[in-house]
Formats: structure tokens, C-alpha cells, sequence
């Protein structure tokens, strides 16, 4: 009977609290049902960690063993870019004898909880029926699921939990929340206090009578001043804060850089394909990745709205809904200044990416269950008895089980992008040296070193992040001078590397000695260094390339993977 009752409530405005309990502990069953398939590839092996954990988790190691990473360019540099909040959070599990690498794994679960919950409240509160703040939040965790933010467990991870959060606060006018959220959201991620500060701006605002207006009410105006006020005090800190690394580079180096351009690590510009450069790239589009492909049913909304006969759930449409169109604006405001002042506001996608899922998402959950509430009346208009029951439960259960289980019939769903080392035999040896070991190479299984031996790397691909001018010129310098050392036939230049960097060791494929493999290779954004090396191989064989067969510590097999002692070539050059 409870049951039924929840069914029968389903788009009801005032629906019984046993329904309500309902709704929401299936929400939160869904959102716990893709924890779980998160965890099975999280904890799917020894060697595995998400991608970007390999950049803003592995250095924070250092607060079980301070002597971790000692002197390292990168840790030092990924601390600190690192938020205030973002690292005092892990430090205070690390405190409790908690692995950063560990919590990592286990934060996205929280955090996808969270949201869920949010989720459904602030769908509440735009359009007030079970089955719809259910799907709005079952929505939300499928685009969670389908990109890598939350799995991340990075600083942007903590994003769509304060999002919602904050969403849910100023649609209930509860400050003292909201305050503390924009506070959190400025400790963890504070690009986003800039969204919020709009969001801010525009709630005075009406649209009345086909005009734009004011509103009269004080405690609006009080409202949002405090918010602002919380917003400048938490960002403040980071305006009046130089970075140890900077300046960020500006718009004009980056174009000279390749980098930024084809072939690079972070490419940014697309001179040749601009529609892929403004809207679907990843770093300066409007809406990259446009998943999951259900969210495209959210663009119908307005159109449904307009029909309140025939879509009858459309009344029950509170006048909060202008959030939605708030949202749109703030971020495209946010999207075109981040392009106008390159890279000062970091990524400009960052700005409309995750606000425009998340629009998507609660216009996608409206415009089903306008479609959907308006189809069952038809149906209960036009049959009757047992053929009514049949038509109306056999559509309900066929629509609502494909929109569940959708997310899985596509491919690399939940979408984590997790890493899998492939060298284990390296990872194992390389852990049991000391602390201060230093190892180089260019193959892309030197980005799993520290985070699977705890030992540091003088560069990898990873961590070539150019936007600090400061750190991006140390790497360039350390990549150029490892290529030219890899490929000369100078003994001498490859033991001045070597004792220059204090390199305990080198990680080197067989086939790094190929031509084809400079071309291949992530390195190929280093030109000048790239000519060097290929007029080397050229000329003759590189004195590396001698120092295989005696020098080899360590081999893995399968992937042709060599680590080298630089001890045994120092003595055998000299």
C-alpha cells in the first residue's frame, strides 16, 4: 500500500511523507548503485589511480613522511597551486593516518552522494513533485558518472556538491549556509565563487509584466550584499597572494609556445577548426563533451512550458525556475571574460561546462516528467479498466528503466579515467630506494612513478603544465637538456646531465632510439630539442644507446620498458 501511495504521489505538489521518504531514498539508492561500479574501478587492481590524482594528490604523501618529494620542482609546484581548503582537508585525514591516494578513491563516493542529495532538494524547490526532483537527481549522477570531475578527487571534484548546495541555499534565502558555502567553495575551488557572485548580482533582478525590474523587497538587496561580502574576503587572499612560479602566462606567449598549439600537451588554440575551438574543446569550448546524450530532451523545456494544457505539470512550475536562465547567463558572462583575459581565469570552459550539465540535467528531468504527466492523462482520458492500467504502468516502467539504465550501454560508463601501470617489476624496485631518488625519462609511465613508488621525477608529461611561467620554464629547460643528453654522442654531455640534476636513474623504451619514436612521442613539442636528437641518431649512436646492456637494473618484458642505473654509466664513461 506504501508503495502505491509513492506512485500515486508522483507529481503531486503536497505529497504524503512516506512518499517523499520514498523518493528520496531511491535517489540516494541510484546514486550509491554508481558508487559502487566507481569503487569496482577504483580498487580494480595494485596499481591503479586516477589521472589527475597523479598531479594534485600524490605530492600531499609528504604529510605522512615529511622527507617525500625533497627539492622536487613538481610537488613543490602542484602544493602550491593547491587550495587552501582542498589541502587542509587531506592533511587532517593524514593527521589521522589516512592515505592521500586512499581517501581519493573513497572522496568521490561521498561527494556523488552529496550532490545527489542537493540535487533532488533543489529540484524541489523549481518544481515541486517526487518523481521529478528523482529524476532530476538520478540525472545529475549520471552526468557525474559520465565525465571525470568528481572521480578526480581534485579540487574541482568538490564543485558540483557546492554548486548544488549553494543553488539549494539561495533558492531558500537561508544565508548563514549559503555564506558558509560560498566560504568553501573559495577554499576548495575558487574560480566558482566567481558563478556564484553573479548568481548574486541577478537576484534582485524581476522579469515582470514583460519588463525588467527591481525588486522591492530590502532583504533581497541585504542578502546578496552579504554574500558578496563572503565572496571578496575568501578571494581576496588569492588576489594579494603572488604565486612562487608565476606570472600566468598571457594569451600572446602561449600562442608562441607549442604547447598551446598542435601537437602540444595542453593545446589550447585551433586556428584551423574554430568552431571545434569555441565549443566543443575541452580547455576553451562552451560545451565539451556533451554527455549524457539524454540531456539534449532539457533543451524542450521551454518549448513545453509555453503549453500548460496539454502539459498540465507545467503549473506546478514555481517562478524560482528563472535560476536556470540566471545560470546561463552568469556563466556565459564568465565563459567570454576567461577568453578576454587569457588564462588570468583559467580555463574558460570551466565557466560553462559544469554549470550548463547541471542546467541541462533539471531541464532534462522537467521536460520528461511534462512529457511523460501529460501522456497519462491522455491515456487515462482515452482507455479504461484493465487496458488504462496496462497502458499507463507499461509505459511509466519502460520509460523510466531506459533512462536508468541508459548510462550503461555507453561505453567506459562511470567514466573515471583511472590509470592502470603496466611495470610493476619498476614500481617495486623503485619504491625500496631511498627518498631522494630521482628518476628521468619521457615514456608515460613515468607519470605513475610518484604516485606508485613515492619517489620523485625530474619531469613527465603529466605534470607539463604551462601556465605558470615560472614552473614551465624550469620543466622546458629540464626536458630539452634530458633529450639532448638521451640522443648526444658526447659521453661527456650525458654524464654533465646526470651529475647537473643529480638523476639516480633513467627509464628509457627500447624503441626511444627509433626515429619514429621522437614523432610519437609526447616530447615532440620540444622542436628545437626533437632536430637536435634526430641529426644525432642520424650521425651515429648515441652513447646512451651503448649503455643498455651493461646499465640495465630493471626490465619489464612486455612493454620494453628499461630502467638504468646512472651510477654504472657515470664509471662507464669515465
Amino acid at each position: 500500500m506504501g508503495l502505491q501511495r509513492a506512485f500515486a504521489d508522483s507529481f503531486a505538489a503536497k505529497p504524503a511523507r512516506g512518499s517523499q521518504i520514498f523518493w528520496f531514498s531511491l535517489t540516494l539508492t541510484v546514486a550509491a548503485i554508481y558508487s559502487i561500479l566507481y569503487l569496482q574501478i577504483a580498487f580494480g587492481g595494485e596499481y591503479v589511480v586516477q589521472d589527475d590524482a597523479r598531479q594534485h594528490v600524490f605530492w600531499m604523501r609528504r604529510f605522512l613522511e615529511p622527507g617525500l618529494f625533497p627539492d622536487n620542482l613538481i610537488a613543490d609546484y602542484f602544493q602550491s597551486v593547491a587550495p587552501w581548503g582542498y589541502t587542509h582537508f587531506y592533511r587532517l585525514f593524514a593527521l589521522l593516518g589516512i592515505d592521500p591516494m586512499l581517501l581519493a578513491k573513497l572522496l568521490p563516493v561521498a561527494l556523488g552522494l552529496i550532490a545527489a542529495g542537493y540535487g533532488y532538494f533543489v529540484s524541489w524547490q523549481l518544481l515541486p513533485a517526487p518523481l521529478t526532483s528523482f529524476l532530476s537527481s538520478v540525472m545529475i549522477q549520471q552526468v557525474i558518472w559520465t565525465h571525470d570531475d568528481v572521480a578526480s578527487a581534485t579540487p574541482r571534484a568538490f564543485m558540483p556538491a557546492l554548486f548544488l548546495a549553494f543553488l539549494y541555499y539561495l533558492l531558500k534565502r537561508r544565508l548563514v549556509p549559503l555564506l558558509v558555502t560560498i566560504a568553501l567553495e573559495g577554499l576548495f575551488y575558487p574560480q566558482y565563487v566567481f558563478v556564484f557572485a553573479g548568481l548574486l548580482v541577478l537576484q534582485p533582478l524581476r522579469w515582470q509584466e514583460g519588463k525588467l525590474r527591481l525588486s522591492q523587497d530590502k532583504k533581497d538587496y541585504w542578502f546578496c550584499a552579504a554574500g558578496l561580502a563572503v565572496a571578496v574576503l575568501v578571494m581576496l587572499p588569492y588576489a594579494l597572494t603572488a604565486s612562487d612560479f608565476g606570472p600566468t602566462i598571457t594569451a600572446a606567449e602561449a600562442r608562441e609556445l607549442p604547447e598551446f598549439n598542435a601537437g602540444g600537451r595542453s593545446r589550447f588554440f585551433y586556428d584551423d577548426r574554430p568552431l571545434h575551438f569555441w565549443f566543443a574543446d575541452g580547455r576553451s569550448g562552451l560545451f565539451p563533451a556533451f554527455r549524457p546524450a539524454t540531456l539534449a530532451i532539457g533543451i524542450l523545456l521551454p518549448l513545453l512550458m509555453r503549453f500548460p494544457n496539454p502539459f498540465p505539470l507545467a503549473r506546478q512550475i514555481t517562478p524560482q525556475i528563472r535560476l536556470l536562465l540566471q545560470i546561463i547567463i552568469v556563466a556565459l558572462f564568465w565563459f567570454f571574460a576567461a577568453h578576454l583575459v587569457l588564462f588570468k581565469l583559467h580555463l574558460p570552459s570551466r565557466y560553462t561546462a559544469y554549470t550548463l550539465r547541471y542546467v541541462l540535467a533539471f531541464s532534462t528531468a522537467f521536460s520528461f516528467c511534462l512529457i511523460f504527466e501529460g501522456g497519462l492523462r491522455s491515456l487515462q482520458r482515452s482507455a479504461a479498466g484493465t487496458l488504462k492500467r496496462f497502458w499507463v504502468w507499461g509505459i511509466a516502467a519502460l520509460a523510466g528503466t531506459a533512462l536508468l539504465i541508459y548510462p550503461n550501454t555507453v561505453p567506459d560508463f562511470p567514466r573515471t579515467n583511472h590509470m592502470r601501470g603496466r611495470i610493476p617489476e619498476i614500481y617495486e624496485y623503485l619504491a625500496q630506494q631511498p627518498k631522494d631518488t630521482l628518476i628521468a625519462g619521457a615514456t608515460g609511465e613515468v607519470d605513475n612513478i610518484p604516485s606508485f613508488t613515492n619517489r620523485s621525477v625530474l619531469f613527465s608529461r603529466e605534470y607539463a603544465i604551462p601556465y605558470h611561467v615560472g614552473y614551465a620554464n624550469q620543466f622546458r629547460q629540464r626536458v630539452e637538456d634530458f633529450i639532448q643528453a638521451q640522443y648526444s654522442r658526447d659521453p661527456a654531455e650525458l654524464a654533465n646531465f646526470i651529475r647537473t640534476y643529480g638523476v639516480d636513474y633513467l627509464m628509457i623504451p627500447r624503441s626511444s632510439f627509433n626515429p619514429d619514436y621522437l614523432e610519437a612521442n609526447w616530447i615532440r613539442q620540444y622542436p628545437d630539442a626533437i632536430r637536435e636528437a634526430r641529426a644525432n641518431l642520424e650521425q651515429g649512436r648515441p652513447v646512451l644507446r651503448r649503455m643498455i646492456n651493461p646499465c640495465t637494473i630493471v626490465e619489464n618484458a612486455e612493454n620494453e620498458i628499461l630502467l638504468l642505473g646512472t651510477q654504472c654509466i657515470l664509471e662507464a664513461i669515465e
